[in-house]
């Protein structure tokens, strides 16, 4: 593994203050300018190489906090906790271009799920408890939703929480949960009673990983990769202070959530990086046979990039609109995978042999299914249609 930590900078606590570039030209120069600077070969190239849902964990650290000194690890937070205040064009280009330089991909649960959902719901304590250590990469968040016949259907969960005295007493057990063995705390989602629709009844808490009890075992998937794990819950004892939102309210605040994780599992920018081994492939291989494929693709590319930008500055993708993340969803997911089936087909036979072509086809799989499977998305847009 490439020793990325001998060129980490010593860190700060404090965030610089930043003046706004005089036009969006100059703030696209500002960004070229920092990456420059700031990505050394080894982080460009752990962007390079990233499969699955992240870069080389330590890749992401550094750049988390050389992102986090400059001020700039959070665009899509609000000012007043710690984001950058740019404007929806600006948060646009900043993906992009860091998609341009091969810039790390961040382990980033706590950055893009549960520290907007904090920002917009959480109590003060909590805020002064988790914001800052999600912004300074201290902390590691994983998500413990599914479970064993609880995964599109999410409400049948059965992993429960006893309520006794001031903390709630949690058993069962989680399936599938990126990152796990990476964080150090978890927001899960845990049955605290049975009456009513299945919907009701559910708590969402946040729960620290080294609380005794807790055991986490590994998931390998087809693609040879450690991101999912089981995690296994025996008598772990979590604060009532921990719990988001209301007792029996986690089904709505899950919502929530989930609307800001739809629009970040796979944006345009993670596109384009594929894209860009797609094209790289192609010269390669120019005498291989796509008919009007690779055509394709790019118009289709071009016109994601379009709707996520129009999305984006419309204000649709805040996380407060159902049918805007899920069609977002939809696109970004089924176009990675088409991106990815060109890229088997340039390799041809010897993507038989493994290597970056065939993991990454293995590994966008998955994306039809977390987050919610295409078909609960597409059955969400139904109904935004029929409510007219």
């Amino acid at each position: 593994m490439a020793d990325y930590r001998a060129r980490d900078s010593s860190g700060v606590d404090t965030l610089p203050a930043r003046r706004a570039p005089d036009s969006h030209e100059a703030f696209v120069r500002e960004v070229h300018d920092f990456l420059a600077e700031a990505l050394t070969d080894d982080l460009r190239e752990a962007g390079r190489l990233t499969i699955g849902t992240h870069s080389d964990l330590a890749a992401c650290r550094i750049w988390h906090r050389r992102l986090y000194e400059r001020g700039w690890i959070a665009p899509a937070w609000p000012v007043a906790f710690g984001g950058t205040g740019w404007t929806a064009r600006q948060r646009f280009a900043f993906e992009q271009v860091c998609a341009g330089n091969d810039a790390p991909v961040m382990f980033a649960a706590g950055l893009r799920s549960i520290g907007p959902l904090i920002c917009a719901i959480g109590s003060a304590e909590q805020r002064a408890r988790y914001l800052k250590p999600i912004l300074s990469g201290e902390d590691l968040w994983c998500q413990g939703f599914s479970e064993t016949g609880a995964g599109s259907d999410l409400a049948a969960l059965t992993t429960r929480a006893r309520r006794d005295g001031e903390r709630y007493i949690v058993n069962g057990r989680k399936v599938w949960t990126t990152g796990a063995h990476l964080a150090n705390r978890m927001f899960a989602l845990v049955r605290t009673h049975n009456d009513g629709k299945p919907q009701e009844g559910i708590t969402f808490l946040l729960i620290d990983m080294d609380s005794p009890g807790l055991t986490i075992n590994p998931i390998i998937t087809m693609d040879g990769e450690h991101e999912f794990n089981e995690v296994v819950f025996d008598d772990v004892s979590v604060p009532v202070a921990n719990r988001l939102g209301a007792e029996d309210d986690g089904w709505a605040v899950a919502k929530q959530l989930m609307r800001f994780a739809r629009t970040n599992n796979t944006n345009s920018s993670l596109l384009r990086r594929t894209w860009r081994r797609v094209c790289a492939a192609r010269a390669e291989n120019p005498e291989a046979d796509l008919g009007s494929r690779f055509a394709e693709a790019e118009i289709a590319l071009q016109t994601f990039e379009s709707l996520e930008f129009r999305l984006l500055s419309a204000g649709r993708l805040s996380g407060d609109d159902e049918a805007g993340s899920s069609l977002m969803k939809v696109q970004a997911t089924e176009l990675h995978q088409t991106l990815t089936e060109l890229l088997i087909d340039l390799a041809g036979p010897m993507a038989i042999a493994g290597g970056y072509a065939v993991q990454k086809y293995l590994a966008t799989r998955a994306a039809s299914i977390y987050s919610g499977t295409s078909e609960v998305h597409r059955n969400l847009l139904a109904k935004q249609v029929m409510r007219g």
